[in-house]
């Protein structure tokens, strides 16, 4: 029997797990594996990212994008640790992620040996599986044990193996574990679900705030909401669930989100959580009914006091709980918040295609609209750039990529990657702001090398924006939230990609078409205003502590700069 390579066994395993590309950098603690990458390249694309970060971030979104496995390698020491909030983002938005980590010579790991870091207390916290290879013969049973653990519990697995582990070779190839993962497909009990018809039943003024569970089930929740006369609002990570422009969709909840949204959740008798794991406590109504369906039981009640919770999957349940219940004869409440939503629409349809000078991002965003397909992956950044693309862009049946509960910037460039890769024969768009990219715009250079045409939008006001208005809304004096300029398109065109600068609104159109006919990747810099992205709903302790830091600014330095009254005053 022909011997193998450990690092050869392990490669035909990924490739038999369906995992067809690894983002990381090669290095002394890896580079043995690395050469049964290489000798598998047809096979299995090694995506040489510039920094480890972007490596896990690009696995994340991958897996959120596509529900298959993402995969990142790194080296031991400095590499593991920049992986770590890629890996953080993972764990957070739900994304199995595998992340294969090298490690010092056995023979030297304790010894203090030159990079070596203590790996396993390192992803203690991240990974729902965190294991370091002792021997060659673990190896190919421990990454099988890996990839399941990290599609079943939807998180991070870490594999971690010395470097000399790899070239060690093995007589034999039958192992204790195959590899495969059985999506489980269950319901839950008859008792929870009639109590939630119930509740249904019952309900007057009921609401869906719909999640990232649910975005694979779009004809069965607009069917459940139709017979129910419900409205739909969407958390961030729901964003395109169903179109922006859809009848029943009230648009996004939150900081970010809209005012009939907020209106109507807070009005609500009976609050529906599809999929989601919203945070914010303080924007959900206290003393209502709720109803909550997820696919993790401890996610049930974990965020919100539930009246009742159905375990399982929303594309079987909701069938189920749609031919149950009463057919609601009475549309009140839902005409009532379709009128609100409706004169939303309007606002904001005005504010976009209002001609600004110096531009404006909800502008920006007017003329995306016009060149985005239908079905392109959109990469948002953080920041008030999210703010600007959740409420200005309306998605019809575009995928949406975002760090969600972590939050981090600079995903836009790195989702943006995974995206093109998992679709490579789609549009796809990064928009970031200038803070986010120029975290990781050294992996423009990537995008480059690897020929993925993506289109960066940066939003570009030199400014740390949503830091600096968080610091007026506290009440305080800003502080080191200025950036400085930069001109991202002689970036892009130093990196071989194409670069397109815009200052004046009359050529924001066009250059927008020009990048867009491309097949290169291009950066669109995009010089706007700085202008507060004012919640859908403004708070009186919002205004009050925005009161405090006008005060101040005045005596500080005798300057006062408001934010559009009229905007302000529809929000109240």
């Amino acid at each position: 029997m022909k011997e193998k390579r450990t690092g050869e066994i392990m490669t035909e395993q990924l490739i038999e797990w369906g995992i067809d590309h690894i983002y990381g950098l090669p290095g002394d603690s890896i580079n043995e594996f690395i050469d049964d990458l290489r000798k598998q390249e047809e096979k299995i694309q090694f995506i040489q990212v510039r920094h480890e970060e972007v490596g896990s971030l690009s696995a994340s979104a991958y897996a959120k994008l596509t529900g298959k496995i993402g995969a990142c390698l790194s080296i031991t020491g400095p590499g593991a640790i920049h992986m770590l909030n890629g890996l953080y983002d993972a764990k957070q938005d739900g994304a199995p992620v595998v992340a294969i980590v090298g490690q010092v010579s056995s023979s030297m790991v304790g010894t203090d040996a030159f990079q070596e870091v203590n790996l396993e207390r390192l992803f203690d916290d991240v990974a729902v599986f965190n294991r370091r290879a002792e021997s060659a013969d673990q190896l190919p049973d421990l990454l099988n044990k890996a990839i399941r653990m990290a599609y079943t519990e939807k998180g991070v697995s870490v594999l971690i193996v010395p470097d000399d582990l790899f070239a060690v070779k093995h007589k034999k190839d039958e192992f204790l574990t195959a590899p495969g993962y059985e999506q489980p497909k269950f319901e839950p009990d008859q008792e929870s679900v009639q109590q939630a018809v119930n509740l249904i039943n019952e309900a007057k003024k009921p609401v869906i705030l719909a999640g990232r569970g649910a975005r694979n089930s779009r004809k069965e929740l607009i069917d459940f909401a139709e017979k129910i006369k419900a409205p739909i609002v969407l958390s961030l990570l729901g964003k395109g669930t169903i179109p922006d422009y859809h009848e029943l969709n009230l648009g996004q909840h939150g900081q970010i989100g809209t005012k009939p949204a907020y209106e109507a959740i807070m009005e609500t008798d009976l609050l529906l959580l599809f999929g989601t794991s919203f945070p914010y406590r303080e924007y959900l109504p206290d003393h209502t009914h709720s109803i909550q369906i997820d696919l993790k039981s401890e996610k049930i009640g974990s965020l919100y006091p539930i009246t009742a919770g159905l375990c399982g999957d929303i594309k079987r349940v909701l069938p189920s709980l749609t031919s149950k219940v009463k057919e609601n004869e009475d549309n009140t409440y839902l005409q009532k918040y379709q009128g609100k939503m409706k004169k939303w629409h309007i606002n904001m349809i005005k504010e976009k295609k209002e001609e600004e000078s110096p531009m404006q991002a909800p502008q920006v965003m007017y003329a995306l609209e016009q060149e985005v397909d239908h079905d392109a992956v959109i990469s948002c950044d953080v920041g008030n750039v999210t703010v600007w693309t959740t409420r200005f862009f309306p998605f019809t049946n575009q995928q949406f990529v975002i760090s969600g509960r972590l939050a981090s910037m600079g995903i836009g460039l790195p989702g943006a990657i995974a995206g093109q890769v998992a679709n490579p024969d789609k549009q796809v768009i990064a928009i970031c702001g200038d803070g986010g990219f120029s975290m990781v715009m050294h992996d423009f250079v990537t995008a480059v090398k690897n020929d993925l045409p993506i289109k960066v939008i940066v939003l570009n006001n030199s400014n740390l924006a949503m830091i600096k208005y968080e610091q007026q809304e506290m009440g305080k004096l800003n502080y080191e939230t200025g950036l400085g300029e930069m001109d991202f398109a002689k970036f892009a065109e130093s990196c071989g990609g194409e670069g397109y600068r815009v200052e004046k609104s009359e050529d924001l159109a066009n250059e927008i078409r020009r990048a867009f006919q491309s097949d290169k990747p291009a950066v669109i810099d995009i010089a706007i205003e700085d202008m507060a992205p004012l919640p859908g709903k403004i708070h009186f302790d919002q205004a009050v502590k925005y009161s405090e830091y006008l005060i101040k600014e005045f005596f500080a330095n005798k300057k006062v700069e408001f934010p559009d009254i009229k905007k302000s005053l529809k929000r109240f």
